[in-house]
């Protein structure tokens, strides 16, 4: 298992307990003050002012609090040849940040946001409430994004329901349309924000970079000073904010379709989204999910089946 150790103060430790106090854990270890866990991480405070991360995110955990004191682990040697890793210092960096939402809600759209984020805005978008949006609940995206909208530049992208099932009949992957966009969302950024140059440009990533490359062909794009990694939101500030726009973004598009079917759409994959669907298709036909759904999920046939074992 991974692991990683900081020094912290009092004030540092205090400011991590109350961090990852909606995530605590029942049962402290003997001389903790706090324990909590997070995707991929237990994290665990001591009194003595030691900060455990345990677990496959501990470096990426870790680095929200400064620097781990144990020494670095060799990076992947795919990650070393290709260049594709972010630097030590990046979330120090003026840079771009890009994040997609909704690829696994069978309802609404999908949406890709590019936000930029300056060394100077640094601070202010902590303050702001910045963080991880795996960790926020839909209302708290909504007050931190209408204030955050106006504080940065950003480029936002909606992929609707007619579109996306258009290019998925056309034979195109979901994870080609993501490229596609986030792609797009950045270069649009980059025009924003011209003749100012971001020091790095950082995607979440979803896929292989070399896949993400290739599903670029024919596009025009730059590979310069673009690095990738998984749970990237814990890595720099920029990608929070647009995962947080992009959340917010997706939010007000399902409160559309809600208000358009005529019924409260439940977000996911689940049995929920199975029995809303088939609802759906009882009051207005199994076309109309062309505009709601993704219709190559599986929840379309699954739908289909309730209403066929209601049928007499």
């Amino acid at each position: 298992m991974s692991h990683s150790v900081i020094q912290a103060d009092s004030k540092l430790l205090a400011e991590a307990a109350n961090y990852y106090k909606s995530h605590s854990a029942a049962k402290l270890p003997a001389g903790a003050v706090f324990s909590a866990k997070v995707d991929g991480c237990t994290v665990t405070g001591y009194k003595s002012g030691k900060i455990l991360f345990q677990g496959s995110a501990a470096e990426t955990e870790a680095r929200r609090w400064g620097e781990s004191n144990r020494a670095k682990p060799a990076k992947s040697a795919a990650k070393t040849v290709n260049g594709f890793a972010p630097p030590p210092n990046i979330s120090e960096l003026s840079a771009i940040g890009s994040d997609e939402v909704g690829t696994g809600d069978y309802f609404g759209p999908m949406t890709v946001t590019a936000a930029y984020v300056s060394r100077e805005n640094l601070p202010l978008i902590k303050e702001m409430g910045v963080r991880d949006s795996k960790g926020l609940k839909d209302p708290q995206i909504i007050e931190i994004a209408k204030n955050l909208i106006h504080a940065i530049p950003y480029s936002l992208l909606v992929l609707k329901n007619e579109k996306y099932n258009e290019l998925q009949k056309k034979g195109m992957t979901q994870g080609k349309m993501k490229a596609w966009l986030h792609n797009q969302a950045i270069r649009h950024l980059m025009d924003k924000i011209n003749p100012e140059e971001p020091e790095a440009v950082l995607i979440d990533q979803f896929v292989d970079p070399n896949i993400y490359y290739s599903h670029l062909r024919g596009q025009t794009f730059s590979k310069k000073n673009t690095y990738f990694s998984t749970k990237a939101e814990g890595i720099h500030l920029a990608v929070a904010a647009a995962s947080i726009i992009a959340r917010y973004s997706f939010v007000k598009e399902f409160d559309k379709l809600s208000k358009k079917a005529g019924m409260t759409l439940p977000k996911g994959a689940g049995k929920q989204v199975d029995e809303a669907a088939a609802k759906l298709i009882s009051k207005q036909g199994e076309q109309v999910l062309h505009t709601y759904t993704k219709t190559h999920f599986a929840n379309t046939q699954k739908a289909l089946s309730l209403l066929d074992r209601k049928r007499p």
